[in-house]
């Protein structure tokens, strides 16, 4: 995907030798979590978060608090996904832009960002989600896409959403088909199907037994 259209320069970064009380200024204007900054002579040197900034006091120079600049920044040719990877590490919804001489160019918003991957055929595809697990050493996404395929089914996404304890989930996405067959065929390989689905006879099935043994043994 390419971010080129999302650059935006609405928002000149601020200079070393400004004055904190200029950010505090900025920032209440703004919704923005963190400000740019740059040198007088226009390299990045980093940015300063809206919860810092008040920590000073308006007359000191932004240089002299530097201790408090966050450099994170991303190029003009990072692709998207480092680009999202880089607001969450950051917690930030700004993201600086520079070149290869690390001059800066502009800044991505969080919320474009976002946008691009809500458009990703994971959010955007008709399809089931399925929360798999099994030992982290056991896994294999070529065994994943190998079962859901020979359903007939279609994988349109997959990450790995959570690991713990030697044990890992996978959130899958999946179209073309009901889920019932896959989900039968993940736990015939071993695998621990987390989330349910109305389809899911199997686990229909051991309700059903449940219940009939309940009311057995209540008799």
């Amino acid at each position: 995907m390419n971010l080129n259209e999302f650059v935006i320069n609405d928002i000149k970064p601020l200079v070393s030798t400004d004055k904190i009380g200029d950010l505090q200024m900025l920032f209440n204007q703004l919704t923005y979590s963190h400000i740019p900054i740059k040198t007088p002579d226009g390299l990045y040197v980093g940015c300063m978060s809206e919860t810092d900034v008040y920590c000073f006091e308006k007359q000191e120079v932004i240089a002299d608090q530097m201790h408090a600049i966050e450099g994170f920044f991303v190029r003009d040719n990072t692709n998207w996904l480092d680009v999202l990877e880089a607001f969450a590490q950051n917690s930030t919804n700004i993201m600086p832009i520079l070149d290869r001489n690390n001059m800066y160019i502009g800044y991505y918003e969080l919320n474009d960002v976002i946008g691009l991957f809500n458009e990703t055929p994971f959010f955007a595809e008709a399809g089931g989600i399925l929360i798999i697990e099994k030992g982290l050493v056991d896994y294999s996404f070529s065994e994943i896409s190998q079962i859901v395929e020979s359903n007939n089914g279609k994988l349109l996404g997959a990450f790995i959403s959570k690991t713990e304890n030697d044990m890992i989930q996978i959130t899958l996405k999946v179209g073309n088909t009901g889920l019932n067959d896959i989900m039968q065929t993940f736990r015939r390989y071993s695998y621990n199907v987390i989330s349910g689905h109305e389809e899911d006879s199997y686990l229909e099935s051991l309700k059903d037994r449940s219940a009939y043994l309940n009311k057995y043994l209540n008799i």
